[in-house]
């Protein structure tokens, strides 16, 4: 049975219809058409399509998208404004994190939910907020540095 629903995704709205078993996931991908949200492993263990709904960091192949419904979704594609990328996404490329690419959208978004949080994050928390989301490429220590780095200019911009 196909539902119309609404989704309020990077502050525009969207009708949609959908058969209710559909994820957050496949709708932002194939129905909005924003594929920043990578679809990994579909079972919650790589943390590669994590998005954030109402300021918490979600596994959209997790949750299904009729769940979504008047809440605020964020996704890797609602970060930049005015053709600027975020202080976190320009940290991720300065500080060299990003190699093949397909994780970093989930590692943003994990981290951007964290520094809403927790503004100046201790390492500990950096690893551990970035716990659920999974590497191949990097071994995480740029990746922790650039969050670090990001969390340092949170204040000063």
């Amino acid at each position: 049975m196909i539902r119309q629903i609404r989704l309020k995704v990077n502050g525009f709205e969207y009708d949609l219809l959908i058969e209710p078993h559909r994820t957050l996931a496949d709708v932002l991908r194939e129905e909005i058409g924003l594929t920043g949200t990578k679809k990994g492993c579909e079972k919650g263990e790589c943390g590669a399509c994590t998005v954030i709904v109402d300021g918490e960091a979600v596994l959209s192949c997790l949750v299904l998208a009729i769940q979504c419904q008047g809440k605020e979704i964020l996704t890797i594609e609602g970060l930049s404004r005015d053709g600027r990328l975020d202080p976190l996404q320009d940290a991720f490329v300065r500080y060299g994190a990003i190699q093949c690419g397909f994780c970093i959208p989930g590692m943003i978004m994990a981290s951007k939910a964290l520094l809403s949080k927790k503004p100046r994050p201790t390492e500990e928390e950096i690893k551990r907020g970035l716990s659920g989301n999974l590497c191949r490429c990097t071994g995480y220590v740029k990746i922790i540095e650039a969050v670090k780095n990001a969390s340092a200019k949170e204040g000063k911009e």
